[in-house]
């Protein structure tokens, strides 16, 4: 094999591996029958979450998984996928979820990677389903405020009692 190619193989390999590092959870989706329209839109939605979609030859992502150490995964890697790499582990499968609801079949969640073990497609599914980061702060800090929010009411109504 030339050289010039077995680098440009490398560098791609390097370029998935810098990325999963940086990302909480990585979506592998089939998007077979999607129009180009649609996914430019699936992409700038997916980047306005902090989010991003990539193309990348089945071989060399099955190379970056295994060079990350990940547990399985390969098997999800057959036919025209897309990798999703997300800052925010649910932000990028939520995305996924959304448009493949909207668009039918030909954009389907095949499984991911959440903190370094795959997942299958119902699962990644169920991370969609989560709640993200503000939401679950947002869940906490409710959770702190509902006893003095509870004494503060009881309080008024006995002051409005008397």
């Amino acid at each position: 094999m030339n050289q010039q190619i077995l680098e440009a193989k490398q560098n791609v390999v390097k370029e998935i591996v810098d990325k999963a590092k940086a990302s909480q959870s990585i979506t592998i989706a089939e998007y077979r029958g999607l129009s180009v329209a649609k996914l430019q839109e699936v992409r700038r939605a997916l980047r306005a979450e902090g989010a991003e979609l990539c193309v990348y030859k089945n071989s060399l992502v099955a190379r970056a998984v295994k060079e990350l150490g990940y547990d399985g995964g390969v098997e999800a890697l057959e036919g025209p996928n897309a990798i999703i790499f997300s800052a925010e582990y649910s932000n990028g499968p939520k995305i996924v979820n959304k448009y493949s609801r909207r668009f039918g079949n030909v954009l389907a969640i095949k499984g991911g990677f959440v903190e370094g073990k795959f997942l299958d497609s119902k699962a990644m599914v169920d991370v969609a389903k989560m709640p993200g980061r503000e939401g679950l702060i947002s869940m906490f800090l409710s959770c702190l405020q509902a006893p003095i929010r509870q004494f503060a009411c009881a309080v008024q109504a006995v002051a409005d009692a008397k």
